[in-house]
């Protein structure tokens, strides 16, 4: 039986729609506030969640990202408190979501016991960004076992040999960053980022989400014309930041990212109205 971001993109794909991909850290502003603010995610829009793990030392991530781990760890967020997030939202919503983070607390939490209590909270999926596929064999198996999907990276770097290996083990959609370096928001996206993304649909029948850098509607629209899912993390962390606590957070967010999912779902529906 298919699972729900398999089901999400088969949907997608069928419409000829692309989707939209919100990026948010749990506890950040607090965690009280990460139900509500899926709810509102969902609300304007959102076809899968990415919901982060806040770490440390999250070497991937821009300014942005890292003060949003740090207000939440400051919190007092946990992947304990994560996973029961994901159980009280999936209550009420079946929008797929992806566990985001970095492996030392999925390996700490025990990769069993992270996959077996995933699962049983409703989530979709993992994607550690320091996991590469060498060695994420455990947390692979782990994650079958459960029938849960690992979200696998691929950059404007890869060489046509990492992308292959990279494919070979990819399970539930693609993660195309586009841009080198660590997220946060980008005046500009690379020119031949298209090109790009359409050498690695070449080797694949993943779906193919591209994200790092997307902060605007016009961004976003730009990628929904040749991606199969439009990712948006460090823009909302910023608006996150910039709202401080409460209703005002929520409705911040929401707002935004209504603008956002508008952009990614009229790009496909202009462009499909001009080719006739």
């Amino acid at each position: 039986m298919p699972g729900r971001i398999e089901t999400k993109f088969s949907d997608l794909r069928a419409r000829g729609a692309a989707g939209f991909v919100p990026f948010l850290t749990y506890g950040d502003p607090e965690p009280s506030l990460t139900l509500p603010l899926l709810h509102a995610l969902e609300r304007s829009g959102a076809d899968l969640i990415e919901l982060g793990v806040p770490f440390s030392d999250p070497m991937a991530d821009g300014p942005i990202l890292q003060r949003s781990a740090e207000r939440a760890i400051a919190r007092g967020a946990t992947l304990r408190g994560c996973l029961d997030v994901v159980a009280e939202f999936r209550r009420r919503s079946q929008v797929p979501i992806v566990l985001f983070g970095y492996y030392n607390p999925v390996f700490r939490y025990g990769l069993d016991r992270v996959a077996a209590d995933a699962r049983a909270a409703g989530a979709d999926g993992f994607l550690c960004v320091d996991l590469p596929p060498e060695e994420a064999r455990p947390l692979d198996d782990a994650a079958r076992a459960e029938g849960l999907d690992l979200i696998y990276l691929l950059a404007p770097t890869s060489t046509l040999e990492r992308m292959r290996k990279v494919l070979s083990r990819a399970r539930g959609f693609v993660y195309f960053v586009s841009v080198t370096g660590i997220t946060g928001v980008r005046a500009d996206l690379p020119e031949n980022l298209e090109t790009l993304v359409r050498s690695v649909r070449r080797l694949t029948r993943l779906p193919i989400g591209v994200g790092f850098g997307i902060s605007t509607p016009a961004q976003a629209a730009r990628v929904a014309k040749f991606a199969d899912a439009v990712i948006v993390g460090s823009a909302i962390a910023r608006i996150i930041e910039e709202a401080g606590e409460g209703q005002p957070v929520i409705q911040a967010v929401e707002r935004f990212a209504s603008s956002l999912g508008a952009a990614v779902r009229d790009a496909r529906r202009v462009e499909t109205e001009e080719s006739r």
